[in-house]
């Protein structure tokens, strides 16, 4: 259950976040800031490149290595293949997780290793064999880290991941947290800006920064919940099943990213589909048992003792503002159809970045304050 009494009470939300959630939120802005002033200092914006490589892949462990290749993937497009190296190991712990490359990859590839721990001996190991291979390798990694001390120089170049502005939180949760997802981010995004695959200048990332602020200041735990957008959403997603609807090429690794954030941040499951797909792949759960009317049993029963039920609730993300061929009309009939209530979330105009920060950041923050007011029954 979640106590929204608890949203509208900033010293209670600042009793409840031990893990410093907030603060990693809020402090996004200044990570991407100090990240492509890392970038910089590594020589990223000196590259001369031959041309663009066939294919980019992307390694590192848990939630936030995982949104990044997302992304990456997402905002190169058809540019060049992104692929996400998956760990395998018997636990997740950073001495049993191994990657290993493709057969096919090779001196024409571009390998990306990003992780905010470094202490794996896996990628090690994968950047050695990327070495072997001919690939190009480039690490994002905390300054003092084997990794870092295994890689550059060696076999590849580290960048040194942007530590938090005012000391690191809690690291059983900094893998999910915002703040370390844009660290790791904005350095790769420098990097692939030179090769021609994204369009992400230091002035763009300038403007990302000042979006991710902005944003934060809208979402943080002194605005009331009737004015602050991840206050609101996190909310409305209370009691429910959230149906993480997207549309847009970015939006899609937003809403994936919300729904793995609200699972470890905050235990909440959720499930994400994009537009126009969503509506045959989810459809029938608007008319099953999470369906807003669903109740087999007497109206009039006595619920006193029975635990809350989960009913559905249609999240829309676009990741631009509405306008021209789009299967929103189609996707809010479905739900409004079964009674299911519908939120919706969109961007202020600008660059393609700057949409994509202002989601993340707003979707995070709903993720932060959903794990902070929520309950046991």
């Amino acid at each position: 259950m979640l106590d929204e009494s608890l949203l509208d009470a900033p010293e209670a939300l600042a009793r409840a976040d031990r893990r410093d959630l907030l603060r990693g939120a809020a402090e996004a802005g200044a990570r991407v800031r100090t990240a492509a002033r890392h970038a910089a200092e590594a020589g990223i914006g000196n590259l001369a490149p031959e041309g663009r490589p066939r294919a980019v892949l992307v390694a590192g462990p848990g939630t936030a290595a995982s949104g990044v290749a997302d992304l990456i993937g997402a905002l190169a497009g058809a540019a060049a293949p992104v692929v996400r190296i998956h760990p395998t190991g018997v636990a997740p712990a950073p001495g049993a997780l191994r990657w290993a490359l493709p057969g096919w990859a090779g001196s024409v590839d571009l390998l990306l290793i990003a992780t905010a721990d470094g202490s794996e001996p896996g990628l090690a190991l994968l950047a050695e064999q990327a070495y072997r291979r001919g690939c190009t390798v480039v690490a994002v990694a905390p300054t003092r880290s084997p990794l870092r001390e295994a890689v550059d120089g060696v076999h590849g170049l580290v960048v040194p991941m942007a530590a938090a502005p005012h000391g690191e939180y809690d690291a059983e949760t900094s893998a999910a947290g915002p703040g370390t997802l844009w660290a790791l981010l904005t350095p790769l995004l420098a990097l692939l800006d030179r090769v021609g695959l994204v369009t992400a200048p230091p002035e763009e990332l300038e403007k990302v920064a000042d979006r991710l602020d902005r944003t934060a200041e809208r979402c943080g735990p002194a605005i009331a919940t009737y004015s602050n957008p991840a206050k609101t959403l996190a909310a409305e997603l209370a009691d429910s099943l959230p149906l993480l609807w997207t549309e847009g090429d970015a939006a899609g690794p937003v809403g994936r990213r919300f729904a793995a954030v609200l699972s470890e941040l905050a235990g909440r499951p959720a499930l994400t589909a994009e537009l126009p797909e969503a509506l045959p792949s989810h459809g029938t759960l608007l008319a099953g048992d999470f369906a807003a009317g669903a109740d087999p049993d007497d109206f009039f029963r006595d619920r006193v003792e029975e635990g809350e039920t989960l009913r559905a609730r249609v999240v829309l993300l676009r990741d631009r503002p509405t306008g021209g061929l789009s299967a929103y009309p189609a996707a809010r009939e479905l739900a409004l159809g079964h009674d299911t209530p519908v939120s919706e979330l969109e961007p202020e105009q600008g660059g393609e970045l700057e949409a994509l920060a202002e989601l993340l950041a707003i979707t995070d923050f709903a993720a932060v304050y959903v794990a902070l007011a929520s309950r046991p029954t």
